[in-house]
């Protein structure tokens, strides 16, 4: 059984789709509002390898910008905590993206958010693509 209050839902809950809104806005600056300096971010299904820290992410999303294929838009949804471990917790997520095209792409978010003195953040993300056979 999970042994977290409402606030810490809450506060995890923003977490998670503080990312999206970042993302989309440019604000990369403020990624630390979302995730641990020392994030393991897995994004192989995206071609990017596994990222370890705020700098390799930070330089990634610089880099990939100006990509015409980058999504739009970035949303969050269908957020459960699935498990806890002291002030570690895992969540499971729907990512959806939105292309310049309109066309729209599905993914799942695996998470393992850690409280820190500042609040909770992401120390561990898999970003899981879901796509059809072609």
């Amino acid at each position: 059984m999970l042994n977290i209050t409402t606030a810490d839902r809450v506060a995890i809950y923003e977490v998670i789709a503080l990312h999206g809104h970042l993302i989309d806005d440019g604000e990369w600056d403020r990624l630390g509002e979302v995730f641990a300096s020392d994030i393991v971010f897995d994004i192989t299904d995206y071609g990017y390898g596994t990222l370890r820290g705020l700098d390799a992410m930070l330089e990634l999303v610089r880099g990939v910008h100006d990509d015409k294929n980058q999504a739009l838009g970035h949303h969050v949804t269908n957020t459960v905590v699935t498990g806890q471990d002291g002030d570690t917790v895992s969540a499971r997520s729907k990512g959806l993206g939105v292309a310049p095209d309109g066309g729209a792409g599905t993914a799942i978010y695996e998470d393992t958010l850690r409280r820190e003195p500042q609040g909770w953040r992401i120390s561990y993300r898999k970003a899981i693509a879901r796509r059809t056979e072609s």
